[in-house]
């Protein structure tokens, strides 16, 4: 472990802002773009889940060439701080545009526009901007417990920002006149938030100079500054079983996300009560907060992320559970409580997923000697977005399955039990797929190993 140090606290809070920037997208298009397409602008919810999942798979596919991108750029900013501070105009402009479906429009040219718009929103500028800005961890120290640090306090932002949104969204849209105009509104205001946060995160960090970039704690390496292949780049990707470990995680992950993002539905036709989505943010997002907190002290505790990340989701696989008993017993503090323990068990892993990949770069840089920080990031990222591509097409298609009806005051019992299932069975299996693949992810181990011979 490096123990140089690189980042002072100012360079580490701000940072952390641009997950308000990426969150004021994500979070918000996450949790309300479907409700929004299917319950203001009357858009059937198969064909919106279909169109989502398809667009994320295009979406996908801009990754990899952005993180080459990253890799091959040489500026007076660094190599990913252009992408990341440039990006985000288009993300502003488009989360606004996104809800801005025109209601006079026909249905299939307001499903042409939707696609559109918002696979130019999530394939081009979300993804420039979001790869750039995790590339930064690699990019700005090499201090594992600064890069753990780094991870907490983004997602501590990250989730601050998620509860915020999910608290005051709908009140807002209400006050402001509860159509599709209050929606639009909503999406410009929180353009602009982020923005301004983008931008303060990409100005208060610097890249690392070239040469501490490719220096080892064991001496300087000799480095091959031929830019790799896009073949040569998928075979260094492939040949790092660790990696492709932290890509199956992140792919579960998200669909697990998916999944829970059908909450708005299940306390409005459940529950009974929409509102409740405020409480179960304010139990989901401050034990995350919390967690995150301590995170950086109990990777140093415990002297690496393995054994947490690992106790972790046992604790979060154990909330679940809880959570589907107090849902089957219709106890709604039941179902807080564990949703908050579910939470907290999370937590580790959301707050060093950006060190683990780093530590997986570190380790391609050890048996190969090349650098692909922004390929590995990006590879990253499109696990994450195939895993939310097939997680929102197969929610919207099994709502839809079941004889979904938008706004009724009654739902079918075929979508009542979907809903069950959504919610409570698909997140505590996916949780447990994950703690298994964790057993296996012990990269910090391997490092040591590799640099042992080395030394």
């Amino acid at each position: 472990m490096v123990d140089k140090r690189y980042l002072n606290w100012k360079n580490k809070i701000g940072y952390g802002t641009g997950d308000i920037a990426g969150n004021v997208v994500y979070a918000f298009l996450s949790t309300f773009l479907m409700f929004y397409l299917t319950d203001t602008v009357g858009m059937n919810v198969g064909i919106v889940g279909t169109l989502m999942a398809a667009s994320r798979l295009l979406d996908s596919v801009t990754d990899l060439f952005f993180g080459m991108l990253i890799d091959r750029t040489h500026s007076k900013l660094g190599r990913a701080r252009p992408w990341m501070l440039y990006g985000y105009i288009g993300c502003a402009l488009l989360l606004a545009a996104v809800f801005m479906v025109p209601t006079s429009w026909g249905k299939a040219a307001q499903y042409a526009y939707f696609f559109i718009v918002y696979t130019l929103l999530n394939g081009v500028f979300y993804t420039a901007n979001n790869i750039a800005y995790a590339t930064l961890t690699a990019l700005i120290t090499k201090n594992t417990s600064e890069r753990v640090q780094l991870g907490s306090i983004r997602y501590m932002f990250a989730f601050a920002t998620t509860m915020i949104i999910q608290t005051v969204t709908i009140d807002v849209v209400v006050s402001l006149g509860g159509n599709a105009e209050a929606w639009k509104q909503v999406a410009l205001i929180y353009g602009g938030i982020g923005l301004v946060a983008n931008t303060l995160s990409a100005l208060s960090v610097k890249e690392m100079p070239h040469e501490e970039l490719y220096k080892t704690d064991y001496g300087a390496v000799e480095i091959q500054e031929e830019p790799y292949t896009l073949l040569e780049g998928a075979r260094l990707l492939l040949t790092n079983k660790y990696f492709i470990m932290v890509c199956g995680i992140l792919m579960l992950s998200q669909v697990c996300q998916s999944s829970l993002s059908m909450g708005v539905y299940f306390m409005k036709y459940v529950l009974g009560n929409e509102g409740l989505l405020k409480t179960f943010s304010l139990f989901t997002n401050v034990p995350l907060i919390l967690g995150l907190i301590i995170t950086p002290w109990l990777v140093k505790r415990l002297r690496g992320m393995y054994k947490l990340n690992f106790v972790g989701y046992l604790v979060a696989v154990l909330g679940r559970i809880g959570v589907m008993i107090g849902a089957y017993t219709g106890s709604v503090p039941t179902m807080l409580v564990c949703t908050a323990i579910a939470a907290l068990g999370t937590s580790p892993m959301h707050g060093d997923q950006n060190a683990l990949i780093a530590s997986c770069s570190e380790h391609t840089f050890l048996t190969h000697g090349k650098r692909i920080d922004g390929t590995m990031y990006s590879c990253s990222s499109f696990g994450i977005k195939v895993g939310a591509s097939i997680g929102t097409a197969l929610s919207g298609w099994l709502m839809a399955a079941t004889g979904y009806i938008e706004n009724a005051a009654l739902q079918t019992t075929g979508t009542i039990t979907m809903l069950y299932v959504l919610y409570l069975w698909v997140p505590i299996l996916l949780n447990v797929a994950i703690t298994l693949l964790l057993t296996y992810l012990n990269v910090e181990k391997a490092n040591e190993k590799l640099l042992a011979v080395r030394r």
